[in-house]
């Protein structure tokens, strides 16, 4: 690899080698730029600060000013693959940025082992961030050579993990010598037989010894038993426990709650809702809705339509405290809940005010999916200005939900029940839910609160309140 310096002042006839007819008669770059150019055998430029901007044409009076450590030749642009560094028939498989606010993760698995054959952009581990599940990808089709790092390791982006062979060629070897060394060495059986000596010669000795000892003597009579002493209760033995490290996810979402438990003043307020009607528009618009939008319509589009409606009704609960000020947000970004094997992700739908039913609900599937089979980002999941969190999906009756920093309050949804309930003095079955409102009491007191719940209520007992904003 040689490394070339070009100071340049863009008014040549040549761009190392390669003439500016090439390039145009107009050809529009900045003055003056420097560029560092990173060749491998002359033909391959990985990395550039060189920009080409509009504005200035080359002037016909050629001067430059090049120190060059590199032989002119042709200029080939090839772009290296991400994340990748290769010699040869090697590859390196690297750690992958991982977002802005992540420094490193952990190698929770490798999903292929040495001798293994992958394809391009083929998983080949997992790398557990504070957010989210980070797949490795293999920069070049070939078989995996060796691992350089260990699962449960920490890794920073960057770190090499894997050596990746194109051709395959050794890798057979290599495996084969990794396995005769992970066997443990056969046992020796001369120091086995050895031990078995003494033993056998010991044996007659034993029983000689037993006439002579003194013949057993006269039991003593017994005292009465004592009372029994208070002793510890008996713990279960350790075999029957097993101690399992917290995932990274699971560390960071504990951390967050209790973060949450600590600043803020929560407060909770509850209310009931009556879901007949939004369940009879889902029942009667279910079929056409599918056709025409190609989602399903659920119960969560009309919960999210209501908390809109509520948090422009009521913007104190939109809002939040940042130190001694109030930053009252003229934007709504939605946060739900989502409870997947490996922890509790919570994505966000970005600007739902400007959303109808059928954006919301295809959203919603969207970032679920994404939630569920591990391939959600960071930014999905960045922000947020109120959370909802559906509870009832796993029969939950009532709980007091805890806030997402940095929000001020949340809302929890529950299972729906008929119950008995007085509807123009009659008793009759309803469907009924208990919706609960968990607030941060610095900010939003019980006044707003109520009123943030009661309008949700209005809502969803009655949908045509949307359509005539009332």
């Amino acid at each position: 690899m040689i490394w070339g310096i070009v100071r340049r002042k863009i008014t040549s006839a040549q761009v190392i080698g390669q003439s500016v007819s090439k390039i145009g008669p107009r050809c529009r770059a900045t003055a003056q730029k420097e560029a560092i150019l990173t060749c491998r055998g002359f033909q391959r430029v990985q990395r550039s600060s060189y920009h080409i901007l509009s504005g200035n044409y080359v002037c016909s009076t050629p001067r430059s000013e090049v120190i060059e450590l590199i032989q002119k030749g042709s200029f080939i642009g090839s772009r290296s693959r991400l994340f990748s560094s290769d010699s040869g028939d090697l590859v390196d498989a690297v750690v992958p940025f991982m977002g802005e606010s992540i420094t490193d993760g952990t190698l929770a698995k490798f999903l292929k082992q040495p001798g293994d054959r992958v394809e391009m952009d083929e998983p080949i581990a997992q790398i557990e961030t504070d957010k989210v599940t980070i797949d490795v990808a293999s920069p070049q089709a070939g078989v995996i050579q060796n691992l350089i790092a260990k699962e449960g390791e920490t890794v920073e982006p960057g770190a090499k993990i894997a050596v990746i062979s194109k051709s395959g060629e050794g890798v057979a070897q290599a495996a084969s010598a990794e396995k005769a060394a992970a066997q443990p060495p056969p046992a020796e059986e001369k120091p086995s037989a050895e031990k078995q000596t003494p033993e056998s010669e010991a044996a007659p000795a034993v029983k000689d010894k037993t006439p002579s000892e003194p013949p057993p003597t006269a039991k003593k009579p017994t005292s009465p038993p004592s009372k029994p002493m208070a002793s510890e209760p008996q713990l279960p033995p350790k075999d029957r426990e097993r101690r399992v490290p917290m995932t990274r996810l699971r560390k960071r979402v504990a951390t967050r709650l209790k973060d949450s438990q600590n600043t803020f003043a929560l407060l909770t307020t509850f209310n009931e809702v009556d879901m007949t009607n939004l369940m009879k528009l889902r029942s009667d618009y279910k079929d056409a809705f599918l056709e025409k939008h190609g989602v399903k319509l659920g119960l969560m589009s009309g919960f999210v339509k209501a908390a809109v409606s509520a948090l422009q009704h009521q913007p104190v609960v939109n809002a939040v405290i940042d130190g001694d000020d109030i930053i009252y947000r003229d934007y709504i970004d939605i946060s739900f809940a989502v409870g997947t094997k490996k922890g509790l992700v919570v994505p966000v739908i970005r600007n739902s005010e400007r959303m109808n039913f059928a954006e919301i609900e295809k959203e919603i599937s969207t970032l679920a999916k994404k939630a569920n089979d591990g391939s959600i980002s960071i930014d999905e999941m960045a922000g947020g200005t109120f959370t909802i969190s559906n509870g009832g999906v796993y029969g939950s009756l009532l709980s007091t939900p805890i806030i997402n920093p940095p929000q001020s309050a949340i809302l929890g949804m529950h299972s729906i029940v008929n119950r008995p309930m007085v509807v123009g003095g009659n008793v009759v079955p309803r469907p009924m839910m208990y919706i609960a409102l968990t607030y941060d009491h610095r900010l939003i007191d019980g006044r707003e609160a109520v009123f943030f719940l009661r309008r949700i209520k209005d809502i969803v007992e009655d949908p045509r309140r949307l359509l005539l904003d009332i």
